[in-house]
Order: structure tokens, then C-alpha cells, then sequence
């Protein structure tokens, strides 16, 4: 009934598609198995994408040849470019989604995708011989081949729903548990654990009040996020901004001896910067009210989505807080908040291309490591169904380092220190933030997206005729001269000192409170000038004009510390021989077993003088 596959795809959430798409537009034969047909991409939380350093990453996968940035852009409902009154480094696009047009777009790419075959049934296990992944077991009872497997199993491995003192298994709202993998995989030698995430309830928004919220329109200028050219709205939904208040908090509290997290029915750690609302009033009891954004789920539905009220307590507690909140008095609830409590590996059991140590040819993908948010699914899926078509073609992984895109900076910090907590990114996790902005992601990745056969001929092109345009803006602004009389009203209008003399467009671009925009908009000359080249080449030109100090300090840090990523540590190198390093030190480099010295100095617990100990014993 079934072919020997090249690659199996467990999952069809945001990893698991990322995962299928890239291994089959590579070359691999992909089948992409979900429990559920009509659910592949399905936003099971809030109906948006990117936001901080969440951004960035949607913007690499889309330089890799990944398609979520692509399926955002044909689905949104708004745009903003969040933190633009900060550096470009900080500049973090977000989109609002339509949630079915959302998961439509993303069936139809895959669908459109040669090598993408599709199964609807649950794995219940793994065909592992000799320690090596061969397929996969369905519940139907159909053992499927493949050369390798990608676990993607989100929140439905033993998944626990909670909503009061009620539970129930499922993986999701109408959807049950996987069951079988964990213990299969635990008793070949895996360690497992629990955490939990939580949503908000959903809300008809037909029953609410708008006129006492605040507004939050999208940007006039949208930038999206593929690099290709992707067809953008051309209105916008607005969201709206609220607030609970004491009393609504009050009401919660009356909740509390129910709640599964504080009667101690939840076993697993929630998200730290994503906590239920419960979490906040406890934690932040000193604060008065804590700010709500309400979002809508797509053009074509009233369904509301009520961001920052993440709950699971009993549904009639969160109805009676919900009337009390400004533009909620007549609230009509289309189903409740709940918290979901699952397994996950920690993912120091992996190998930096996302393959397992303990079993050859597995790969773990997406929340089964322990992370939480679509962008961090979705960025492991797509290197992870790359390195199964590298491995089973005898093919070097490909490992993005810390330096080269925030996809690095994750994959590092899950595998270097592991977690305890659902892993979030945020821009302070990446020390060279800087290089690692959303809008250069095109210039880091795009050429070795080409070479891997990702990207396409058109989009290298693109990249090329890009990095043509901005040598040639910073020429133009090297050589050209402004006279005083010429931009001494502008420098006077936006309050910065006039010039005396003769002075280099260049130079002038360098004030902190100037913009290229506006700098051309008020001396003609320039303006002209820069009428061929596109508004990304423009602002990439300023900024590598702007902050081109900094960028270069950070390329000289990333070069002095990708020296110890060159020392690589033998993978059967004994820690225990050497009676120098700390018992924490010791252990930790047993379990984690790092591949380089560059990977060992950022392990937790691991000092500099471990360090220097071990160049040593390696020879160095």
C-alpha cells in the first residue's frame, strides 16, 4: 500500500510543514502525516505572526526558501513593523492573520509541492532497528518505511487539556492525544519531561464595544515578510486595546482554589513571557490592570481572539471577568480558555542538526524540544527536514551559527544549555543582534538557501541586483556634496545644528536624528539621484551607513569567537580523566557531549577557566 518514503514528516504543524517542504523541494520523497487532514497549519493559538525576534526569524525562514513568510503575507489582515522608534537592529515586523486563509494557503503550497505525499492517521510508534529510525507505525496498524523520520508532534504527545477542575486528553480544542511515542522513545534510553502552555478564550465580536477601547490600526506602509514579491492587502483590520481592572481581578481570584495550576493538578512549566492571566495577578499582585489586545480571527468571521487572557480556570469564573472588562459588559463567549499540558525531550539530546543522539536518522522538531511560538516551530522544522535529506545522502549537516541568523542563536541555546521552560526568542538572546537584523536576512542566507537547492535562480538574482543597488546608493552618498544653503532647512526643521561649509551627503546621514527618506524628500538632488533604486536597497544602504561602526565591531567579535567553533572536541573524549575540571563541569559535558570548544563555553555552569582546560587536554 505504501512506497519506502525518503523521509516521513510526523506532524503537520508549523515544524512539520516547514520540515516537508524543505526536505521535498531538496529532493527527498516526503509523506506528511497528520491526525487530522483539515487541521495542517492550523494557528492553534493566537492568529498572528512575528512580532520581536519573532520577525527576524519568519524573515530567515523566507531566505531559506521556506514558505511560512510567504503564506503571511497572502493572509494577512494587518501589518506593523514593531520598535521603529529604536535601531533597525530592534525593527521586528508583525502580522495579524486570517486564520483559515492562513492554514488554506499553506495546504495549497504543499499540495503544489511535487514531492509532498499526505497520510491522515496518529503514529503510535517508531520502526527502529540497530538503532536506526525506519519508518513509522500508525494507528491503523500500517508499518510505513523511510530512511529517515521528523518527529513534530507540537502539543499532543499525552497531551492533558485542563479548564477548572475538569481534564480531559487531547492535543488540541476537539482533538485527542498522541499516544505511544513517548514511552517508546523513554524506553530506548530518552529522557522525557512535562510543560504546558495555555489560550484565551474566544469571543463573538458582534458583543463588544469598540468605541471604549483604543484603536491599534496596522502601519500605512506595509513591508511584509518574504523577500519575494508577494500581492499585500490593500485595507487593514484594525485590533483594540483594553484593560482588566481590580475588580476583574477579583473575580479571577474566586477561581483560584479550582485552577489546575495552583491546586497543583499541572505538573509541566508554563511559558514565563506568556503567562495566564492567573499567573499575571498572582506574580504582579501590586499591579492594578494588565493590558488586553483584541484581535480578529480573519476577514470573514466575528471570532475574536483575546490576547494576554490566556486561562484554564472554570468557564463560568472567566465569563463573569470577562463582563467586567470596558467593552466586554455584554461579552458572548464562542468557547473557553484552556491550558494544555504535553510532553517534551530536552533537547540536549539532540545533535546540532536537530538529529537525536541515541537513535540514528530521528530528527525532533518544534515544541517536542521544549520551545513554544509558531516562528520557533517552524525555523526548526525547515533545518530539520534539510538535515534529513543531508544525512540520508551522506551529505554534511547544515548548522547556522550564532553569528549567521537568530535560527542559529536558537538551535544553540536549546541544544548548549537545554530548558526547563518553553523556549522563547527574543532579540537580548542573540549577542550579535546587530548583523542578525529582518532586514539584511535576504544578504545571509539566500546564497546558501541557492546552493542547497532551496532558492530559487530568481531569487538569488534578486539578492544580487540588491547588494548591486546599495554599493552604488553609498557611492552616490560618498561623493555627493550638499551646500548649506541647500539642507540648512532641513537640519533646522528637524532641530539639528546647520552646516557652514560644504559637507558629504554621507556625512550627514551619520546624525542620529537624520533620515535618508527625508534627507532626499528635501534636497532634490539627492532624491533624483535615488529615484532608480527600490525602497529596501534605500534603507539598507542607510543603515549600513548609520551603524556601519558597530556592524563592524560585531563582525570582529563573531570572527574572534568562531575561533573556538574551529576546535572541535573528539565525540568519544573522556571529561572524566580530568581531575582539573569542577564535578558541575564534569557532568555537564558528559550529558551534553559539546562538538567544539565554542559550543562547550556556552553550556551553563561552564566557566572560562573550564575552558582553557580543556584547549589543553585537546591539544591546542
Amino acid at each position: 500500500m505504501f512506497p519506502e518514503y525518503d523521509i516521513i514528516v510526523v506532524g503537520a504543524g508549523h515544524a512539520g510543514c516547514e520540515a516537508a517542504a524543505a526536505a521535498a523541494n531538496i529532493g527527498s520523497r516526503v509523506l506528511l502525516i497528520t491526525m487530522n487532514m483539515q487541521t495542517i497549519a492550523q494557528m492553534s493559538c493566537n492568529p498572528a505572526m512575528g512580532g520581536i525576534a519573532k520577525g527576524q526569524i519568519v524573515r530567515e525562514i523566507d531566505a531559506m526558501g521556506g514558505y511560512s513568510g510567504i503564506v503571511t503575507d497572502l493572509s494577512m489582515i494587518q501589518f506593523r513593523m514593531l520598535n521603529r522608534s529604536k535601531g533597525p537592529a530592534m525593527w521586528s515586523p508583525r502580522a495579524q492573520n486570517d486564520r483559515m486563509l492562513f492554514a488554506a494557503k499553506w495546504r495549497e503550497m504543499l499540495e503544489e509541492t511535487p514531492n509532498v505525499d499526505f497520510y491522515q492517521d496518529m503514529v503510535k510508534g517508531l520502526v527502529i532497528k540497530k538503532g536506526v529510525a525506519q519508518g513509522v507505525i500508525t494507528g491503523m496498524g500500517h508499518e510505513i518505511k523511510a530512511k529517515a523520520v521528523v518527529l513534530t508532534n507540537g502539543t499532543f504527545l499525552n497531551g492533558i487539556i485542563h479548564i477548572g477542575e475538569k481534564n480531559f486528553g487531547g492535543g488540541r480544542a476537539a482533538e485527542k492525544a498522541a499516544t505511544g511515542i513517548t514511552e517508546q522513545l523513554v524506553s530506548e534510553g530518552f529522557i522525557s519531561d512535562r510543560l504546558k502552555t495555555g489560550t484565551p478564550p474566544r469571543v463573538d465580536g458582534r458583543s463588544l464595544d469598540y468605541s471604549k477601547m483604543e484603536e491599534q490600526p496596522g502601519d500605512e506602509e506595509i513591508t511584509g515578510f518574504s523577500f519575494t514579491e508577494t500581492s499585500k492587502p490593500k485595507e487593514q483590520r484594525s485590533c483594540w486595546i483594553t484593560y482588566t481592572s481590580q475588580k476583574v481581578h477579583d473575580i479571577l481570584k474566586t477561581g483560584f482554589d479550582k485552577s489546575p495550576m495552583f491546586a497543583g493538578r499541572i505538573d509541566g512549566v508554563g511559558p514565563r513571557y506568556c503567562p495566564s492571566i492567573e499567573d499575571k495577578i498572582n506574580r504582579f499582585a501590586e499591579r492594578e490592570r494588565h493590558q488586553l489586545f483584541i484581535e480578529p480571527e480573519g476577514w470573514n468571521t466575528v471570532e475574536i481572539y483575546v490576547n494576554g487572557f490566556s486561562t484554564s480556570l472554570p468557564e463560568e469564573v472567566q465569563y463573569e471577568a470577562l463582563r467586567n472588562i470596558v467593552g466586554f459588559e455584554n461579552v458572548r463567549i464562542f468557547r473557553p480558555g484552556y491550558a494544555i499540558e504535553y510532553d517534551y525531550f530536552p533537547p540536549t539530546q539532540l545533535r546540532y542538526s536537530l538529529e537525536t543522539k541515541l537513535i540514528k536518522n530521528l530528527f525532533f522538531a518544534g515544541q517536542i524540544n521544549g520551545t513554544t511560538g509558531y516562528e520557533e516551530a517552524a525555523c526548526q522544522g525547515l533545518m530539520a527536514g534539510i538535515n534529513a535529506h543531508q544525512k540520508i545522502n551522506n551529505l554534511a549537516p547544515v548548522i547556522l551559527k550564532r553569528n549567521e541568523a537568530y535560527i542559529g542563536v536558537l538551535i544553540d541555546d536549546l541544544i548548549s544549555k537545554g530548558t526547563e521552560e518553553p523556549y522563547r526568542m527574543f532579540t537580548s538572546r542573540a549577542e550579535f543582534r546587530t548583523l542578525l537584523r529582518q532586514d539584511n536576512a535576504d544578504l545571509r542566507l539566500t546564497e546558501l538557501s541557492y546552493r542547497l537547492g532551496l532558492a530559487s535562480q530568481e531569487r538569488m538574482d534578486i539578492v544580487a541586483d540588491k547588494k548591486t543597488g546599495v554599493e552604488k546608493i553609498k557611492k552616490i552618498l560618498s561623493e555627493l556634496s550638499v551646500e548649506p544653503t541647500e539642507i540648512n532647512p532641513y537640519l533646522q526643521n528637524i532641530q539639528s545644528s546647520p552646516i557652514t561649509e560644504k559637507q558629504k551627503a554621507e556625512k550627514i546621514l551619520l546624525r542620529p536624528d537624520v533620515e535618508l527618506k527625508d534627507l532626499a524628500n528635501s534636497f532634490p538632488k539627492l532624491k533624483e539621484l535615488l529615484l532608480p533604486f527600490s525602497p529596501d536597497m534605500v534603507e539598507q544602504a542607510s543603515i549600513q551607513i548609520k551603524y556601519e561602526v558597530y556592524i563592524e565591531k560585531e563582525k570582529d567579535l563573531a570572527q574572534r569567537m568562531n575561533q573556538l567553533e574551529d576546535l572541535v572536541i573528539p565525540e568519544n573524549f573522556d571529561y572524566k580523566k580530568i581531575q582539573s575540571l569542577g564535578n558541575e563541569a564534569r557532568e555537564k559535558l558528559v550529558r551534553i557531549k559539546p562538538g567544539t570548544l565554542g559550543q562547550a563555553s556556552r553550556i551553563s555552569g561552564i566557566n572560562p577557566s573550564d575552558v582553557q582546560i580543556l584547549m589543553v587536554y585537546i591539544g591546542r
